[in-house]
């Protein structure tokens, strides 16, 4: 039977490798897919890895319809044997939906991937959704490490070195990119003391709440 199929987990552990893998293995086998994706870090209409693997994608807009593209796409004479979503995180809970539903009625695979939570530890609204309707969710077993080497489950955002807690939730970029935002992924220990020291210089909370223990 056909699945819809979330892939989670936190940046760096693999999740668009593993997309671009499945692409590979089911297109040698003589299938065809459509691949979605949003906001990648190669550009519009790409979905690449870290790794440095790259591959052209329908890049999915605001108001788009993903299950009437699909339908239409069929209609036309073209084949889709599965779809992959990579960044599914940025789609909208509406996309999910017609994701559930590519599955549901026009029997097909759907490949889902994206990170689970923002740098604040809150559910993206696409992911969410995902983990209400996937058939099954999937954290991915490659795993990103935070810095005391413990496994990572949070991702954190920095300014200039310095995690923050206010911003856009959705900010496309990485170490280097304007105003040196970047990423980290750090365990949930870790990530809570961060949040913490965050805080306080943010003077949302006194110092007396910093652990004593440091890190």
């Amino acid at each position: 039977m056909p699945e819809l199929v979330f892939f989670s987990g936190t940046m760096d552990c693999g999740k668009s490798t593993l997309a671009l893998q499945i692409e590979h293995n089911r297109s040698a086998r003589g299938l065809q897919g459509i691949i979605f994706t949003r906001d990648d870090r190669a550009g519009e209409g790409k979905l690449s890895s870290r790794l440095g693997l790259v591959t052209d994608a329908v890049e999915v807009g605001d108001d788009q319809d993903v299950y009437a593209y699909l339908v239409d796409h069929l209609s036309r004479g073209g084949r889709a044997d599965y779809v992959i979503a990579d960044e599914a995180q940025f789609l909208a809970p509406e996309q999910i939906d017609q994701l559930a539903r590519v599955v549901d009625d026009l029997d097909i695979d759907v490949f889902a991937f994206g990170i689970t939570t923002d740098f604040r530890s809150k559910l993206f609204p696409g992911s969410q959704r995902l983990v209400e309707l996937a058939d099954r969710v999937e954290v991915l077993q490659v795993e990103a490490l935070c810095w005391c080497g413990a496994r990572a489950t949070h991702n954190a955002r920095t300014i200039g070195g310095r995690m923050v807690l206010e911003g856009a939730q959705v900010v496309v970029g990485d170490v280097g990119q304007p105003e040196d935002i970047g990423y980290e992924v750090l365990c949930r220990r870790h990530h809570r003391r961060r949040m913490t020291s965050a805080s306080v210089r943010a003077g949302a909370l006194s110092p007396d709440v910093l652990p004593v223990v440091p890190g």
